[in-house]
Parts: C-alpha cells; structure tokens; sequence
C-alpha cells in the first residue's frame, strides 16, 4: 500500500472546536475536584473522628495516607494500561461512581477498622481518574498548550481541598462527620454520567502534528501480550527514572507532594486545637483562604512555565523550584503566629509561591514520552509520588506529633521545637495516648490535666506540621537539579516522536 493509499484509508481527522475543548477540561476539572474532596475532606473533619473513635494522630494520617494511597497507587498502572486501548471517558465515569460510593460509606463505619476499610475502597475508584484524564487532555492540547491545560485540569486539587474543608466544616457544626461523608460522596454520580455523555473518546495522538498517525500505527503494530504490557512499562520507566532531568522533577514532586500532604492534614486540626475555632470556621478559613492561594499557584504555574519556556526549556523545573524555597518562610509564619487572624494572613501566601509546580512537572511527563505511552506515564509518575507523598506523608506527620506530644507532656517547661527533636524517642508515645486518650483528658479529670494535654498537643502539632513541610526544601533542591540537561532530554524525546 503506498502512502497515498495509507492516508487515504486513514479515518477522517475531526475538529473539535475551543469550546468544546474547555468544556472538556471544565468536566475534567470538575471530576478531579470531586476526588480531591472524597480525598482531603478527612483532614477538616479529623479532629471529629480523633475524639469519638479515640485513635491517635499516626491512626489519622494513615487514614488519610497509606490506607487510601496503597490501593489507589496500585491499580493506577493496570488502569492505565487498561486505559490506552479502550475508552478513557468508560473508564473515568465507572471510576467516580465506584469512589463516590465508598465516600458515602465512610459515614457508616463504626470503628477505625471498618473506616479503614472504605478509605481503601475510595483509592480503588480514585485510581481510574487522572491517568486516562492526563491521556486525554494531552490529546485535546497540543503541546505548546499542554502544560497549560494539564495546570488547569491540577486546579482540582486546590479547588477540591477548598470546598472540602468549607463543606466539611460547615458540616460539623450542624450535623456529624458521618453526614458529611455521605454529603460529599453523592454528587459524584451526576457528573460521571454528564462525563459519560458529553465527552467524546478523541483519536489517540490527535493534537499531535500528524493528527495522531504515528501514534495509532504504533500501537497497531503492538498486539496485546504480557510481554508486551511489560515493555510498555519498562519503557515508561525507563524514561522517568533513568533519565537525570526527569528523575530529578519525579523526586523533586514526590518530595514536595510529602510535605504538603502531611503538613496539610494536620492544618485544619491545628487552628482548632490552637485557638479553639469551630469546625466551619476553620473550614472557611483553611478552605478559603489556603485555597484561593494554591488556586492562583496552580492556574499560574502553567501559563508562567509556557511562557518562559520559549526563553529556556529549563524554567520547567526552575520555576517549581524558585516557588516553592520563597514559600516555606510563609509557612513558618503561619504556624508561629500569636493569633488565628495573623495565621491567616500569613496562609494567603505560600500557596501562590508552593503550588506552581503542578502544571510544569506534569507537562514534562507527558512530553517525555510517546503518545501511546501517555496514561501510562501518569499512572506510573503518581505511583511513586502518590505511594510514597500521600501514603508516608499523613502518616509521617501524625507519628512526629505523637512522639512530640508524649515529650510535651512529659516535659511541660521544654517548649521548643529542638527539644523535642533532640529527645524524640526518649518517650513512648503511647504514654500520652493512655494519659490523653484522642488528645483530650478523661471525663471528669481535673482542670490542669485538661490543660496539660491540650498545651502539649498544640506545640506537637504546630513542631510536627513544621518538620513536615520542611521536606518541601527537599524536594526544591531536586526540582533545581533536574535543570540541569532538561533543554536536552525534552529535544530528544520530540525527535523520538517525529517531531520537529
């Protein structure tokens, strides 16, 4: 068959209108909001489950880490994989359902085990949204757009973090933790079937030059088989962790991610412990406030990184890296202030700063690699930031406060962050957890054990935050590293692909 005949035989390229094409992110944006509350609602209302199923903080964050990350980062490979044969918007819809109904679940757990349980069932249904979402707006947006559309799309996650603490804690003070997990899992079905409807399956590679030719002839070429699924994936590896730019911006996120995950969890937990707000006020502000800041990071980022990037391909990485070393003298502020409202003040700050780094570490995944290797490059990317950032760093951080409050509460005259530090095994933390069971005194105890357990926990909190999102420098360092040799690595890919 010559050329000629080739092209000929090829279906028809459609058009899709810019309409239609924001309508896309709109709905996309929309469903990664949704799984960001079912994700981060647990951190408002956390203080809540604390107190009434008497657990520890190491107890919370793995309810917020590990028991949802483990599953969700698993499945995300075979999802993917899954994902770059068949339908992505199935999938997707099929995903939000699965999640939202284990959302709604949560509500109904009666004990630490059972709410384990149907935290894990949420990161099952999680798993099928951002890999083929990532795939699928890359084939909407060409690549000068890309990095662009994909920190549009990120903008779920400051926008769902916001409303889930608004809602949650709007939620606590008229009704209980368990209404707001049923609350907030419902909604999910009316968007998976509006995505289901109104999005339409795009040709593989279809903002790519040839119209995605290439990229449907190579996969043509594959055949499903084992052994073929295992190149794929050793292919995507490949590219991610053998490749010194790119390896460095996978740390650089993974690092960064860490921090914010576990400082964040005990954000919310730590203004009401603090300076005794209610649930909805700190809600609002920690929604609110905290939200509008990441936002405008987020939607910034993209724009920022496209532009400059027509300078050198290295503020890819320079741009994260910059954002987030000028944010952490913002956290400390936060965390340090004498009253709530300097507090927040102070948070409308590091996320304009901190959350730059979305759309640009996403857009480099997605331009590193061919364009049927898309979904799977995003699975495999969150894999390792999601296993290690949002299983560890919940966990991290709530292991850190209880070794911090059980030195606290043994050494009420040492109230500084290097004491604690220096002496950080020197006391079993299950000594407070007896002592203070949830954080709080026993019924009836008297006034100054009240107080003991209450001031304890506020300087563990506000220490263990602090360590947590120290790490975020960490990762700063890797986003730096990896500028080195990007210009490079990102030409090579294009001429992999074909492109000029």
């Amino acid at each position: 068959m010559t050329a000629t005949t080739a092209d000929a035989a090829a279906p028809a390229r459609p058009t899709f209108s810019d309409r239609y094409k924001r309508l896309v992110l709109v709905l996309l944006v929309v469903a990664y909001t949704l799984n960001f509350i079912d994700r981060t609602i647990i951190a408002t209302i956390g203080q809540a489950i604390k107190v009434d199923l008497k657990i520890s903080d190491t107890q919370l964050g793995l309810l917020g880490g590990l028991y949802f990350a483990l599953l969700y980062t698993l499945l995300a490979i075979p999802i993917a994989r899954f994902a770059e044969r068949v339908s992505r918007v199935n999938i997707i819809a099929v995903a939000i359902v699965v999640w939202s109904a284990f959302t709604a679940l949560c509500g109904t757990a009666g004990s630490f085990a059972t709410l384990a349980a149907y935290r894990f069932g949420v990161g099952v249904g999680e798993a099928g949204l951002s890999p083929p979402a990532h795939s699928l707006v890359s084939d909407y947006f060409e690549p000068k757009k890309r990095a662009s559309a994909l920190a549009v799309y990120a903008f779920g996650i400051p926008l769902g973090s916001m409303l889930g603490a608004v809602i949650g804690g709007q939620m606590l003070d008229h009704f209980t933790w368990r209404t707001a997990f049923m609350l907030v899992g419902l909604p999910g079905v009316a968007v998976a079937v509006l995505i289901r409807l109104l999005i339409k399956e795009p040709p593989r590679g279809h903002s790519e030059a040839d119209g995605g030719v290439a990229a449907r002839a190579a996969a043509a070429a594959k055949p499903y088989s084992l052994s073929e699924e295992v190149r794929e994936i050793g292919g995507v590896v490949a590219t991610l962790f053998g490749n010194w730019p790119v390896l460095n911006i996978v740390l650089g996120m993974t690092l960064v991610s860490f921090a914010g995950y576990g400082g964040g969890q005990f954000a919310p937990p730590y203004f009401i412990r603090t300076f005794h707000l209610s649930y909805g006020e700190v809600g609002l502000i920690t929604g609110l406030v905290a939200g509008l800041s990441q936002g405008i990071g987020t939607l910034a980022g993209g724009p920022l990184t496209d532009r400059l990037s027509r300078v050198g391909t290295r503020w890819y990485a320079l741009v994260p890296a910059i954002g987030i070393a000028l944010a952490y003298p913002f956290i400390v502020a936060v965390y340090t202030a004498a009253t709530w409202q300097t507090a927040a003040f102070f948070l409308l700050l590091p996320g304009l700063f901190s959350y730059v780094y979305l759309g640009p570490s996403f857009g480099v995944v997605q331009n590193m690699v061919p364009t049927h290797r898309r979904a799977t490059a995003s699975a495999i990317f969150l894999f390792f930031v999601n296993l290690i950032a949002l299983g560890g760093g919940p966990p991290f951080a709530g292991w850190v406060i209880d070794h911090f409050a059980a030195f606290h509460f043994a050494n009420p005259a040492q109230t500084g962050l290097w004491d604690a530090a220096g002496h950080f095994f020197a006391v079993d933390p299950a000594t407070f957890q007896t002592a203070c069971p949830g954080g709080v005194a026993p019924k009836g105890a008297p006034a100054d054990a009240a107080a003991a357990c209450g001031g304890a926990l506020v300087l563990a909190t506000r220490h263990g935050i602090l360590v947590a999102y120290a790490v975020s420098l960490w990762g700063a360092l890797h986003y730096l590293l990896g500028s080195f040799g990007l210009k490079q690595a990102m030409a090579k890919a294009r001429a992999d692909r074909g492109e000029a």
